[in-house]
């Protein structure tokens, strides 16, 4: 004979051992043990200032703080969450925290040459040229033209030939000897310092037109030789990332292969593809190094890439900070300016990116 056992109660259901879940901190638990390990750790760093006569040591109560935070959120949500959900909120802090951290010299920099380069930002600084100016006074219009003329032109010579390249790595030379010998030479050149490849165009201009020769197209060529390296891998990663299953569509419809790059492939990858483009931009439109080599320095106005020296920003911003007259002060004013400017230049660039990307992506709604 078998017996059955009596069915469980609702009681015997909600004994804290069958409990399935584990109890939760509150919506504000997280902050409040953030906002506690602040004040302890600011009470300790207080008193030690106070004991010892020095100021209050802002990094360390940070420092502090933050390891403070990780032991606390560990521990307390371990005790009322389980050890699970202890240890992921821990890994999350962590996280975190690195994020913080990476921020801070990036704050740090946009914050000082913001305050710095504002007392140089002025009309004058931005429609005159230093030409027949000492001390006070002139501007960087012809350092702003020429990065503007020397970062197109390197992007007109480096674009076409990065993305060209990038199209035979992945739609062309899978397996081929060729396809791996560019490869490596990609990466190769994606390392070479930037002073190398000022001495490349340098002394490939002076084969043909010898030596001290000074041009804006030296510089373009010698940030094109920067940029290639950056647009190849970028867009081969973006090319990669297109699915197969796109291509053997177009294909199944009688596409001729190159149609289908054009017109399939090529389309779907715009945006990472202009988010590399504009990474290397950003790459070399600071370099200073083979632009003193290639371009030169200049006070005065040059419109023509072909014929003259021409002045860039980051060229002017090392001129004007090495090269300091009188008043200094004026000097720096401008070496600052210059900077914040590039900043500024950069940014817009990044935005109008983004724009060409979004208008030109392909629609994904009915």
């Amino acid at each position: 004979m078998t017996t059955t056992a009596p069915p469980q109660t609702p009681s015997s259901l909600t004994t804290p051992s069958a409990r399935l879940t584990s109890g939760h901190l509150p919506k504000w638990g997280t902050w409040g043990v953030l906002g506690l390990a602040l004040v302890v750790s600011g009470i300790l760093f207080a008193l030690t200032a106070v004991a010892g006569g020095g100021e209050f040591n802002v990094a360390g109560w940070l420092v502090v703080t933050a390891l403070g935070y990780l032991v606390l959120i560990a521990i307390i949500s371990s005790m009322v969450e389980g050890r699970r959900k202890g240890v992921d909120r821990l890994v999350t802090g962590i996280v975190a925290t690195a994020f913080l951290i990476a921020m801070v010299p990036l704050v740090s920099v946009a914050w000082t040459v913001i305050v710095n380069g504002v007392a140089g930002i002025s009309a004058e600084f931005f429609t005159s040229s230093m030409r027949n100016v000492v001390g006070e006074g002139g501007g960087a219009l012809h350092a702003i033209v020429g990065t503007l003329l020397i970062t197109l032109a390197a992007a007109v010579i480096s674009i076409p030939i990065g993305i060209f390249t990038a199209i035979y790595l992945v739609e062309y030379g899978a397996g081929k000897r060729l396809a791996q010998g560019i490869t490596f030479l990609v990466d190769v050149m994606t390392g070479i310092p930037s002073i190398v490849a000022g001495l490349f165009a340098y002394a490939l201009f002076v084969v043909f037109f010898g030596p001290g020769i000074r041009m804006g197209i030296m510089g373009s060529v010698a940030l094109a030789v920067l940029m290639i390296p950056v647009v190849v891998r970028s867009t081969e990663e973006m090319l990669r990332l297109v699915p197969n299953e796109l291509r053997e569509a177009s294909y199944a419809l009688g596409v001729p292969k190159w149609l289908t790059i054009a017109k399939v492939v090529l389309p779907t990858s715009i945006a990472g593809i202009t988010t590399g483009v504009m990474l290397s931009i950003s790459r070399v439109i600071g370099e200073t190094a083979p632009l003193l080599l290639t371009a030169g320095v200049t006070t005065s106005m040059n419109y023509n890439l072909f014929e003259g020296r021409m002045m860039t920003l980051p060229v002017f911003a090392y001129t004007q900070y090495m090269n300091q007259g009188i008043p200094a002060q004026a000097y720096v004013d401008r070496a600052w300016a210059a900077a914040l400017t590039l900043i500024v230049i950069v940014m817009l660039l990044n935005l109008i990116a983004r724009l060409i990307a979004k208008v030109f992506a392909p629609k994904l709604g009915r």
